[in-house]
């Protein structure tokens, strides 16, 4: 009996690329993967042009080809996720519509799996597109894993190959604003990891500005680093130190040297400016924590699908829970 590889696709604005993705993903399975089934979820997360209209097309023509069409932006982290959940494959890839994860690495993660790996994973050596983004990235990277009790993993956007022992994981860890990179590193298997070179998006522009990779840096840095947290108690504390130190001193010297020592206000202003602006600082990165936290709290769902095409009776997931029509 033939396995079944799910193809997981998230997709915003992507108009241009979902046909040509789809005809390269069935060219890779016809040319090399005949002994496997496909099943391709394309997940679109509120697109503004006509992505939904060449979907519905796709839907259409190929029933091994399916559509989640979600009712308002659920973000770049949540609706991948979803989709993975949906997913009935012996395994599962998860790649972007842009054509910057290559179809060609689809083999290689196969031949992985095959081999013994429950996840095989891309990562990136070289990107075609921008070096200095490529560069902070890395400094990024090896920020988070300093900080870190999770081994992260440099390079890496989710691009790879799940089995369904993982994607079962998954559905049983119900959190509200899943960070996948994180939980490959923190609950995945024993991985393979695969290095490619990233090429230039096929069409389109992209879709990251500060907003989006300021959002992917504190989901990581809060999810999985308590340094920021440590380093408030301990930078207040040495804080404290100093200025009862300094005030001690400072006494001392006025009441040896009364009349010869000046009690000026600039050492008190520029302390007090000092001292508030490491507060401010500080109690920001603290929003930052109880921002993740209330968002976990308040467990809200993954996304709300507003349709889905040919999945037929099969349940939807979120979580440990499956979802009732």
């Amino acid at each position: 009996m033939k396995k079944t590889i799910s193809i997981v696709v998230p997709c915003y604005n992507e108009e241009e690329n979902v046909i040509p993705m789809a005809d390269a993903l069935r060219k890779i399975f016809r040319e090399s993967l005949p002994a496997y089934h496909y099943e391709i979820i394309f997940i679109d997360n509120d697109s503004k042009d006509r992505t939904r209209e060449r979907l519905r097309q796709l839907c259409e023509a190929d029933r091994g080809i399916k559509a989640i069409f979600n009712a308002k932006n659920f973000g770049q982290f949540n609706s991948p996720y979803y989709a993975m959940l949906q997913s009935t494959g012996d395994a599962t890839i998860l790649m972007a519509a842009d054509f910057q994860d290559p179809v060609e690495m689809i083999p290689r993660f196969v031949s992985a799996w095959e081999a013994g790996s429950k996840i095989a994973i891309g990562v990136k050596t070289h990107s075609n597109e921008s070096k200095l983004m490529y560069r902070l990235r890395g400094l990024y990277y090896r920020f988070i894993r300093r900080m870190s009790s999770v081994d992260q993993i440099s390079q890496f956007t989710g691009f790879g190959l799940y089995d369904k022992a993982f994607i079962n994981v998954m559905r049983n860890l119900d959190d509200p604003t899943p960070f996948l990179r994180g939980i490959v590193a923190e609950l995945g298997y024993r991985r393979t990891e695969i290095p490619y070179t990233q090429p230039r998006r096929r069409a389109g522009v992209t879709h990251n500005n500060f907003y989006t990779l300021y959002d992917a840096a504190m989901l990581s840095f809060t999810s999985y680093t308590k340094v920021g947290l440590r380093t408030a108690v301990f930078f207040g504390a040495v804080c404290s130190a100093l200025s009862m130190l300094i005030g001690l001193l400072y006494l001392i010297m006025k009441l040896i040297w009364w009349d010869r020592f000046p009690a000026g206000m600039a050492p008190m202003l520029i302390g007090m400016l000092f001292l508030g602006s490491v507060q401010i600082f500080f109690i920001g990165l603290l929003g930052e924590y109880i921002l993740s936290i209330n968002q976990r709290v308040m467990k809200r769902p993954l996304v709300v699908e507003e349709e889905r095409l040919n999945f037929g009776d099969a349940p939807k997931y979120r979580g440990v829970k499956e979802v009732e029509e």
